[in-house]
């Protein structure tokens, strides 16, 4: 019997490295080793209550079927209002699109949109899944380095070097993922004027951690700075971060009308429509009670400041305070060289996020990951106490090199 061979589209990306982390991670437990687990990209919250209660009634109401692959009424109507608030610009339901996470939105607007050779700016660190959606979809991945001197952003001086007349989107997170860098008006305005003179390039802004800051002032989006540039723009979110809601997959986006067209039409032969009680509970998340979102953004300010402070009062290690998401950053470049107790080279950053597993049973994921080493990637949507000990631990380890 022949050998299945796969598709080349499978054959040219790799899995996920945060999803391989969080493997590895279920592999030591089940094998009974305790670890301090900080690779984990989700809130350790539960979803609020009245959130599953509107899930719940949905169920009772029989709302279990099928729904239009635009969604319900209902929650169109949540996504359009929720838009507006955000980028004070309209939208129409013809400009909106919902799906299974915004991870499939963004993995459907590629599909929709690129062919082979078409390029994708992508600014790193980036999400580790931005570069193989890309590949996936035939497009080519321009991957832009942005270092710790600019606080990882994008400046106007390097998108306008990286842009070419086969630039098809430019990605901007914010707050990003993996460093929590949030774009202010100033610096989205500098990337606006460079856009107005691409006038056939794309952005997809992936804001799905924007509820989630520790600013005074809320996140801004790059519609709302150049609202003439909203026909080129796809703003995604969804509710995953904001309302503890991951597993619920539930992402939504805004964007030009025929963009949304075609994405609607891959989505009516993927999956048809997201799950109808899911849709519930992400109506409820975005027009009901938002006291949880501010009580949790309270909690992730307390343990970013413990492990920032903690990291940074470790020799060898230094950390930016980020200033969205709940992730930090960390440069692990004054430990890259020397050796371990057991005498093993700590070359790269991959060695490092290695040695912190093996000596002290602390998971994080290194930064070349990300595309930008040495750094590794911590995320303290964790209990404080687990915080605090994989710090003291790190330290030990750290202070055990020579």
């Amino acid at each position: 019997m022949p050998e299945f061979v796969p598709a080349s589209r499978v054959t040219r990306i790799k899995s996920s490295p945060s999803v391989a982390a969080a493997a590895r991670v279920r592999e030591l437990k089940a094998e009974g080793r305790r670890i301090l687990d900080l690779t984990v990209g989700e809130p350790d919250f539960d979803t609020p209550q009245h959130i599953k209660d509107a899930a719940i009634a949905a169920i009772g109401r029989g709302e279990t079927k099928y729904t239009s692959v635009t969604g319900t009424p209902e929650l169109q109507r949540a996504i359009l209002q929720t838009l507006e608030r955000k980028t004070g610009q309209p939208y129409t339901p013809a400009e909106i699109t919902i799906g299974g996470g915004g991870k499939q939105v963004i993995f459907t607007a590629f599909m929709a949109t690129l062919d082979a050779g078409d390029e994708v700016v992508i600014p790193a660190p980036y999400w580790v899944s931005y570069p193989d959606m890309v590949l996936a979809n035939e497009g080519t991945p321009v991957i832009v380095p942005c270092s710790e001197e600019t606080g990882f952003k994008l400046t106007p001086e390097v998108l306008a070097a990286a842009l070419t007349d086969r630039t098809k989107w430019v990605i901007l997170n914010t707050p990003s993922n993996p460093t929590g860098a949030v774009y202010s008006r100033d610096e989205l305005a500098g990337l606006a004027a460079v856009l107005r003179e691409h006038p056939s390039v794309h952005v997809l802004t992936d804001e799905i951690y924007d509820e989630i800051h520790f600013g005074a002032e809320p996140i801004t989006s790059l519609v709302a700075v150049a609202p003439e540039l909203k026909d080129r723009v796809l703003v995604t979110n969804g509710v995953s971060k904001a309302y503890a809601m991951t597993g619920w997959r539930l992402g939504y986006a805004g964007g030009p009308a025929t963009l949304v067209a075609a994405i609607n039409k891959l989505q009516s032969q993927m999956s048809s429509c997201p799950s109808s009680v899911s849709q519930a509970a992400a109506a409820a998340a975005l027009t009901g009670d938002q006291s949880f979102v501010r009580e949790s953004v309270a909690v992730y300010r307390e343990r970013r400041d413990a492990a920032v402070a903690g990291l940074n009062a470790i020799e060898g290690l230094h950390c930016a305070t980020p200033d969205g998401a709940f992730y930090a950053y960390v440069n692990c470049g004054g430990v890259i060289g020397k050796t371990t107790p057991g005498g093993q080279l700590i070359a790269n950053d991959e060695d490092f996020t290695l040695y912190l597993l093996d000596a002290a049973s602390v998971a994080v994921i290194q930064g070349s990951a990300y595309g930008v080493g040495p750094y590794f990637r911590i995320s303290y949507a964790t209990g404080l106490p687990v915080i605090e000990e994989s710090i003291a631990a790190i330290e030990k380890s750290v202070l055990a090199l020579s």
